[in-house]
């Protein structure tokens, strides 16, 4: 199993951290893709849909290595920004929902 510093920079390096921005109203959704799933975080909150992630706020843990990726991008401009319209807004949402 790969510590979670590895899986950090797999995910920055290959740039798996997205924010999906809809225009003109600038909505901001921010996913990562993991192993095959992609998680819906929100950095400005410290949330992340993982399972990792729940199970660690049991445990007192603060992060995952979703959000650690999404630190990490930020700071080296590396996240993949995607373009999407306001008219796409409900069907991304309504998708991204129902894959948790």
């Amino acid at each position: 199993m790969h510590k979670d510093s590895d899986r950090v920079e797999v995910l920055v390096s290959e740039k798996r951290v997205k924010l999906h921005i809809f225009e003109p109203s600038q909505r901001k959704i921010w996913t990562v893709v993991g192993k095959g799933e992609e998680y819906w975080i929100d950095p400005t909150i410290s949330y992340c849909s993982c399972p990792g992630f729940y199970f660690g706020q049991l445990n007192g843990k603060i992060s995952c290595y979703h959000l650690d990726s999404a630190s990490l991008a930020q700071k080296e401009n590396k996240v993949e920004k995607i373009i999407f319209s306001d008219d796409e807004f409900a069907d991304f949402l309504s998708g991204l929902i129902s894959d948790l």
